[in-house]
């Protein structure tokens, strides 16, 4: 390998090993405190909303015709709209959020299912329907509570996220330094 190319993969790899064991750390802190992490969650989305309308604003007078232009108007407006609302409100935000992810949880898992159903003959289709019924669990248990659910889920989720991207991200970096140094040797 080239020495260059070396220094740069060891310097790359080097800012993900660290990158790795932050998302690690921030992911055991979310976990620790579930609802700040929760209250974190719905301010991101409400300011993700705020600045999609915003740019969906600016595009939407670069638009030909004006159909299109009054439409683009009328979704930006709402998405800035239920960006503020989101803010000001970030109780309710939470327990839309939740309640979306309750919904997307039953369904995947529903789906998931089904999707074992019609290739249960292939071999590894047994961890499709684990990953079914578990995330079918997981949905209808967060709805059973819901909406005081709503204070530690999205936290706990966003949080369990962290540590296990951080971990397979560790396991790659380390992969890779293994894979640099062994071809260090053999050159």
């Amino acid at each position: 390998m080239d020495s260059s190319l070396a220094k740069v993969a060891q310097r790359a790899s080097g800012f993900s090993l660290v990158l790795s064991v932050l998302l690690i750390v921030f992911g055991v802190l979310a976990i620790m405190l579930p609802v700040a992490m929760s209250l974190g969650v719905v301010i991101v989305v409400a300011w993700l909303l705020i600045i999609s309308g915003v740019v969906q604003g600016v595009h939407s007078f670069r638009c030909e015709g004006i159909g299109s232009k009054i439409w683009r108007l009328l979704v930006a407006l709402i998405y800035v709209s239920m960006g503020i609302y989101l803010r000001v409100n970030l109780h309710i935000g939470l327990a839309a959020l939740t309640l979306a992810m309750i919904i997307f949880c039953v369904s995947q898992g529903i789906f998931t299912i089904g999707a074992y159903l019609m290739t249960r003959s292939s071999g590894a289709s047994g961890w499709m329907l684990f990953d079914g019924f578990i995330t079918l669990i997981l949905g209808i248990m967060i709805w059973r509570h819901w909406p005081a659910s709503s204070f530690w889920v999205l936290g706990t989720f966003a949080g369990i996220n962290m540590v296990v991207s951080g971990m397979s991200r560790l396991g790659l970096t380390l992969a890779v330094r293994r894979a640099l140094k062994m071809s260090a040797q053999a050159a």
